[in-house]
């Protein structure tokens, strides 16, 4: 089944709830059976152009490689908001068995990324019907939101400039949340992702004679261990950071000591303070294991995704829409900071904005809480129209008659 095959509901005229929840549906089905990974979205970008074209909406295609900008205007109202999703999938194979399974070998939307598309797609159906706003409405389609990416290469092919927002906001599902609810922050509420590389040069020698050797594989061992006195010693337990080490590899066999270790992983904080911090330890200790051994080593680390901080006067807004659909009760307008990273920072480092979670399910309803990376992941369809009610609703508040 090719994507040209698929279809499409009805976008542009009035459908009742149910039909709109199916069309919901639809869409994220459609998308979730042919994810693409970061930059290759080439079908996933012209379903989405068709959607929206279908809708009566102004679209431009190709902004930072396969990123889709679509714009709707209703009144005289010089205000602009932007309302963000995500479009990449993973590099997994998914394993569970479910209709709507993808279709592309080795990829997988296990993150959810094929909710939010069908959730603002949804928000522009909802908006293009009932034109209950002033002003004007981007609906950005990123790519290569997992590689922290895409929403650079957006800004600087120009987006800001060729499409001004005053605003933009965004959402990602959290697996462990009750379906529905909704969650944000003043400030920070995700960590920045630095990345990092530990190269080690020992001397291999025969597995029977490893007094002959200088064992990488023992020095890479005390590397790993020690890293993790970095956080514990060197920060107030109130500041929030991590240290992963998340892959190990050797040019080692299993009767030879290995001449090179390779060591990757990642760090999570929310300041430049802490972040060199944890480089400037992370290298000392580095350095001073190889060192003691007589080993070489190489020591390499890059930024790769800025804290996601939130503006004050953006999470107003975005609570108040929230409680418009939903009520008191699933609202959280303070909810802890997580350490996981998204490059929806960059768009907030440019221009004013809310990014918010909305719940996947927990334990207590039965679906939705497996995590996210998973094999065996899916996206909750009971909170489609829920999403896209509430950016709606953030429309309408934000851009009043």
């Amino acid at each position: 089944m090719s994507r040209s095959s698929l279809h499409f509901g009805k976008e542009g005229k009035h459908v009742d709830n149910s039909s709109f929840e199916q069309q919901l549906i639809e869409w994220r089905h459609d998308l979730h059976m042919f994810p693409e990974t970061a930059f290759e979205e080439k079908m996933t970008s012209e379903y989405i152009t068709k959607a929206l074209t279908g809708m009566g909406l102004e679209v431009h295609t190709g902004i930072g490689g396969t990123g889709v900008v679509a714009s709707l205007k209703i009144g005289s109202g010089t205000g602009i908001i932007g309302i963000r999703a995500d479009m990449d999938a993973l590099n997994f194979t998914e394993e569970a068995e479910r209709p709507h399974a993808s279709r592309n070998t080795g990829k997988m939307h296990a993150c959810g990324h094929d909710g939010h598309m069908a959730i603002v797609l949804g928000a522009a159906k909802l908006l293009t019907e009932r034109k209950n706003f002033n002003g004007t409405v981007r609906f950005v389609f990123q790519p290569a939101e997992e590689p922290g990416k895409g929403a650079l290469a957006m800004i600087n092919d120009g987006l800001l400039e060729r499409f001004p927002m005053d605003e933009i906001y965004g959402m990602h599902n959290m697996p462990g949340m009750p379906e529905g609810t909704f969650a944000t922050r003043a400030g920070g509420i995700m960590a920045g992702e630095d990345n990092f590389i530990i190269r080690i040069k020992g001397q291999g020698a025969h597995a029977a004679r490893p007094h002959m050797s200088i064992d990488p594989l023992v020095i890479a061992a005390e590397i790993i261990l020690a890293l993790q006195t970095i956080v514990s010693r060197n920060l107030d337990p109130n500041i929030p950071a991590v240290i992963s080490c998340t892959e190990i590899h050797t040019d080692g066999i299993r009767n030879a000591i290995p001449t090179h270790v390779e060591i990757k992983g990642d760090t999570r904080s929310y300041t430049p303070e802490v972040q060199n911090m944890l480089e400037e330890r992370m290298r000392a200790i580095v350095e001073g294991i190889c060192g003691m051994h007589g080993a070489g080593c190489q020591f390499e680390y890059t930024h790769e995704f800025a804290p996601t901080v939130n503006w004050e006067e953006c999470v107003d807004i975005s609570v108040k829409a929230a409680l418009n659909v939903l009520g008191e009760t699933k609202v959280n307008a303070n909810v802890q900071q997580v350490m996981v990273s998204e490059d929806f920072s960059a768009f907030l480092q440019n221009i004013p904005g809310c990014f918010v979670f909305i719940g996947n399910g927990d334990a207590s309803d039965g679906k939705g809480n497996i995590p996210l990376h998973n094999p065996l992941y899916d996206f909750n369809d009971n909170i489609l129209k829920i999403g896209a009610e509430y950016f709606a609703e953030l429309i309408r508040i934000r851009l009043p008659r």
